[in-house]
């Protein structure tokens, strides 16, 4: 038997099945940008390197190595798409935790 198509199913399950669905493609940029900026920072604060020793950092931090494939907008397109990958993933899951709360709220009354 088929699963109920999407626009029949319950809102919160539809933000369930989003989540799930993107969380797979956004970890790795999003890892990616938050390792590289935090090391860029803590390697120039704290360790004493100049900027041109940890260049490849921001290099990988705002996707500037996409340009090989795909041109300037490359750069451009790798940060506006992490952010919105970030933004949909903050969104459905303060919807689920949201949710969840209210759930447990009005069962304690």
């Amino acid at each position: 038997m088929d699963p109920a198509p999407r626009s029949s199913q319950p809102l919160g399950q539809r933000w369930r099945r989003l989540h799930a669905d993107l969380a797979p493609l956004v970890l790795l940029p999003l890892l990616l940008t938050v390792s590289t900026g935090l090391a860029y920072r803590l390697l120039r604060d704290w360790g004493g390197l100049a900027k041109d020793q940890t260049h490849v950092l921001m290099v990988l931090h705002e996707g500037e190595w996409l340009r090989h494939w795909l041109g300037p907008a490359g750069e451009t397109l790798y940060v506006l798409l992490n952010a919105l990958g970030l933004l949909l993933m903050l969104a459905t899951g303060t919807s689920m935790l949201w949710q969840r709360l209210r759930r447990g709220l009005f069962r304690s009354s």
